[in-house]
């Protein structure tokens, strides 16, 4: 009986028969069937120029990425703008998983309030992927400043309202901010003086041509041990171990004066959930390996870590606190 149905069936239906069993079976591959991620190089965008902290960071990092999931990552410095350049080509980008890149302190919290046609949203274009680290800033004076103090910096600066001067690597940096909010807490006026870069800002500093600076820990240290510049306060929560004389805006009675420069991993919005827990976790692990620990640690830095929801939260707060600071301050992008 089997053996006459089988006569009667054409051989287009034998044929489709055939197949469906041998997809089935695995004998066939099935054209639908994803490969599993990545499978082919993933385009790491850095918003900022060669050799700089989020350019070098992002290349240690990724190359740790790239050895646990066994694919190459090509690192693509698109810088210009603050940072906005680069972070629109992400929020831009296939959200396919193939294209992430370092986001910071800046375009994902700043720069909406400094510039007037930014061409995408840092809370709707991108996905926060991990924090990768956070670090304090240290108020710095030439090596032969009368200032020695905060409380020195105060008075002379409300004797003479207008008349002391800070550097900056320019216009609604952390360096900047740091001095506004250090202003408001302190009911003082002072003169922004911007330069093209943080080098350039901090050498016109030990030149003796501006009074203070605001600057990053990792630049401010061989200086400091090098008897160029003097520390003054910092701007974390707690001391740092490298300069453990030197107090925190906060036991000096400023507790707003907080500021942490930080960076993390962003993808496009739209980015499937399953890609973006699998950049986490990969991200997580190469956060706890000793020698990437060290060098983050080693610039006064904490290392991130933690969860995208952990991270996007981050970036909400950090936002909403420096949009009061702008505004108050009047500050706008050139």
């Amino acid at each position: 009986m089997k053996i006459i149905l089988l006569r009667y069936l054409s051989l287009p239906y034998l044929s489709c028969i055939v197949i469906s069993i041998s997809l089935y079976i695995g004998i066939i591959p099935n054209a639908n069937a994803q490969a599993p991620y990545p499978n082919k190089p993933i385009s790491f965008i850095v918003p900022y120029g060669t050799s700089g902290s989020a350019d070098l960071r992002s290349r240690q990092i990724t190359q740790k990425m790239s050895v646990i999931m066994k694919q190459s990552f090509i690192v693509d410095n698109k810088p210009g703008a603050g940072g906005n350049i680069g972070t629109e080509f992400i929020a831009r980008a296939n959200p396919d998983g193939y294209t992430i890149g370092m986001g910071n302190f800046a375009p994902l919290s700043v720069n909406k309030y400094l510039f007037e046609a930014l061409r995408f949203d840092p809370e709707s274009d991108v996905v926060p992927i991990v924090l990768i680290e956070k670090g304090p800033l240290v108020l710095v004076v030439n090596a032969n400043s009368p200032f020695k103090s905060i409380n020195d910096i105060v008075k002379a600066a409300k004797a003479k309202p207008g008349f002391l001067t800070f550097s900056s690597g320019g216009i609604g940096g952390t360096h900047q901010l740091s001095a506004e909010l250090f202003k408001q807490s302190a009911g003082i006026d002072m003169i922004h003086v911007p330069y093209k870069s943080g080098s350039a800002a901090l050498t016109d500093l030990m030149a003796g041509n501006v009074n203070m600076m605001f600057t990053q820990m990792y630049s401010a240290i061989p200086n400091i041990q090098a008897g160029k510049i003097r520390p003054i306060a910092i701007t974390s929560k707690a001391r740092s171990a490298l300069l453990a004389n030197v107090p925190t805006f906060i036991e000096l009675g400023y507790p707003k004066v907080e500021v942490l420069n930080w960076q993390g991993l962003i993808a496009p919005k739209g980015t499937p959930k399953a890609i973006i827990d699998r950049l986490n976790t990969v991200a997580n692990q190469v956060l706890k390996d000793p020698v990437v620990r060290d060098q983050i640690i080693s610039q006064n830095n904490e290392v991130g870590g933690g969860t995208p929801e952990e991270f996007a939260a981050l970036i909400k707060s950090e936002s909403a606190k420096w949009s009061s600071v702008i505004k108050a301050a009047g500050i706008k992008a050139e």
